[in-house]
């Protein structure tokens, strides 16, 4: 944990974390960066619907305004708060047809009125979710054809894949690891001093997930990865959406009752 540690601690300064992006390249692997995320966007929307989740902070719905202009037929822009006075007058000043809705993407009535998007773009937000298997089930749920994602990570641990680590309540010596000033992100609510925030609601960072992890549960909630791009400390990932592989239903009554006799029977529940 030590070398890990240490590890850590050398990509976050930027010669080290320039350096490591050519080692990428020259490996043949695609370094993503944020600044490629509207290249993307371009790539997919035109004459397809698009969702923009998470579409507000910092950005003032900067993205859905490019789909739009890049010929998505429809664009619906979904976040926790807003819209921004930014965001309303650049919604007038195009003329702008895009659509905002107000509530937690991974709420039934949010989903309900976002309803089916071809894209679904969301970047800057898993890692604020309490949940992201559960945010992660919502996209796949809105999403017809192509998710774009682009999240905040932790480097991978070696030899222990799908590792992650939970912000929240971690001692202040703990949380200085994960800081990321000397690569310009000025403040990470729960993670710089003081903290978790439990009033700064969403805004905490939740979730250090490992590429690893991320990949998992994006595979578990029924996405293909077709393109992935690396960063020190974050992943942006396309994917097409595929069949889920897991998807709990709820029995009825009836067959609830079945289920439990044909436990009791089988004799295979133990306490853990």
């Amino acid at each position: 944990m030590f070398a890990y540690r240490l590890y850590v601690s050398a990509l976050k300064r930027p010669a080290i974390a320039q350096l490591w992006r050519k080692w990428k390249i020259r490996h043949g692997q695609h370094v993503g960066s944020y600044s490629r995320l509207p290249e993307f966007i371009q790539n997919y929307v035109s004459g397809k619907t698009f969702a923009d989740i998470g579409c507000m902070w910092g950005v003032n719905g900067d993205h859905s305004f490019l789909a739009e202009k890049a010929g998505a037929t429809q664009v619906r822009a979904v976040d926790v708060f807003g819209p921004t006075p930014e965001f309303q007058s650049r919604h007038d000043e195009l003329s702008s047809k895009v659509e905002f809705i107000l509530g937690d993407a991974a709420s039934p009535e949010t989903l309900a009125r976002i309803g089916k998007a071809d894209v679904v773009f969301c970047a800057g937000v898993l890692y604020h979710h309490p949940s992201p298997f559960d945010l992660l089930v919502a996209l796949r749920r809105m999403c017809g054809e192509t998710l774009i994602l682009r999240s905040s990570t932790i480097p991978e641990l070696p030899l222990l894949r799908n590792a992650a680590v939970y912000f929240p309540m971690l001692e202040r010596d703990q949380r200085r690891l994960w800081d990321l000033r000397r690569l310009g992100l000025d403040l990470q609510v729960g993670i710089s001093d003081p903290g978790f925030d439990p009033a700064g609601g969403y805004g905490n960072w939740f979730w250090g997930l490992t590429p690893s992890c991320l990949i998992s549960l994006l595979q578990t909630t029924g996405f293909e990865i077709e393109w992935r791009f690396q960063e020190p400390f974050a992943q942006t990932m396309i994917c097409r959406a595929v069949d889920p592989p897991f998807l709990h239903r709820l029995p009825g009554e009836a067959e609830a009752r079945s289920l439990g006799s044909q436990i009791s029977v089988q004799g295979i529940a133990r306490p853990a």
